[in-house]
Parts: structure tokens; sequence; C-alpha cells
């Protein structure tokens, strides 16, 4: 796999661990200032999540992200 498209299931990746972390966030808050902190990071993850797809199908129009490619096991070689 590229190494760009390596960059972007990278950041896929971050972004769920991002979303995860927002959740485990808002169940253990304490006050509203840690519910503002954690709301903002669910929607940046969202945000770079939803970038991150678009660039992922951009690259599979130009032929550089093989179909049959599997994500985690790209992965697993670096």
């Amino acid at each position: 796999m590229r190494p760009c498209n390596l960059h972007i299931v990278k950041t896929l990746e971050l972004a769920e661990e991002m979303i995860l972390l927002a959740d485990r966030g808002e169940a253990d808050r304490e006050d509203n200032g840690c519910g503002i902190l954690y709301g903002v990071l669910r929607d940046s993850a969202y945000k770079l999540k939803k970038l991150a797809e678009e660039e992922k199908r951009n690259h599979a129009r130009k032929g550089w992200w093989p179909p049959e490619a599997d994500e985690t096991e790209q992965l697993s070689r670096r």
C-alpha cells in the first residue's frame, strides 16, 4: 500500500480512538468543563473521519487504493 494511503488508514484509526475516548470521558466526567472537552473531541473526530473517508474515496477513484487491500493487514506489516 502506498505511504499516503497508510496515513489515511492511521487517521481513520486515530479518529476511532478519539471517539472511544470521548465516550469514555463523557461517561466518567464530573463537571461541565469535561463535557465540553469531550464534545469537542467527538466533533473533531467525526470531522477528521469524514475527511479521511473522502480522501480514501478520491484515492480509489484515481486507482491509488487497491480495492482488495485489507487495511488491517497492511498496517500489521509495518
